[in-house]
């Protein structure tokens, strides 16, 4: 038997007013895209923010439906907004900010397996690491230098 201990580094910033410019302003487009996102059932709205190697900004919210599975998270409907739209881009950065109608979240707020599992697989595909900013509706911010570390032991095409 043998033992192996994962780490990962993440830093911290203590408001959105701490953050470097040009991610301060892509998180105010995940704040702005959460807006818009339909959860009339859990009442729970999250918007991300995907940047583009050439500058662009994609962005994306949680669409829910009556037949809950069929909902889909806002990471994953920006991240296919880039692949079917701008197919050749790298994505650089990415920004989630959540809120709930319940409580006000002062945590932050990391994505779901399944937009783990999806985002890991473009960070892999394209071979360079996406920053990943999240945030509650307040508060902290956590950053992590790719989605790797979000998803140590991912799947990915090799095992097929």
């Amino acid at each position: 038997m043998k033992k192996i201990e994962l780490k990962i580094q993440i830093t911290t910033f203590d408001s959105i007013e701490e953050l470097p410019a040009i991610v301060n302003g892509l998180m105010k487009k995940a704040i702005e895209a959460k807006q818009n996102a339909y959860a009339p059932y859990s009442k729970f709205k999250v918007g991300a923010a995907l940047l583009l190697d050439d500058g662009t900004i994609i962005t994306g919210n949680n669409q829910e439906n009556a037949a809950y599975p069929s909902g889909i998270c806002a990471e994953r409907v920006a991240i296919w907004k880039v692949s079917s739209e701008f197919p050749t881009k790298k994505i650089l950065k990415l920004a989630i900010s959540a809120s709930s109608s319940s409580q006000i979240l002062k945590e932050p707020v990391a994505p779901c397996g399944a937009c783990r599992q999806t985002l890991s697989e473009y960070e892999i595909k394209q071979k360079d690491k996406i920053e990943v900013y999240f945030m509650g509706e307040e508060g902290e911010i956590i950053k992590t230098d790719s989605v790797l570390d979000l998803l140590p032991i991912a799947f990915d095409k090799t095992f097929l």
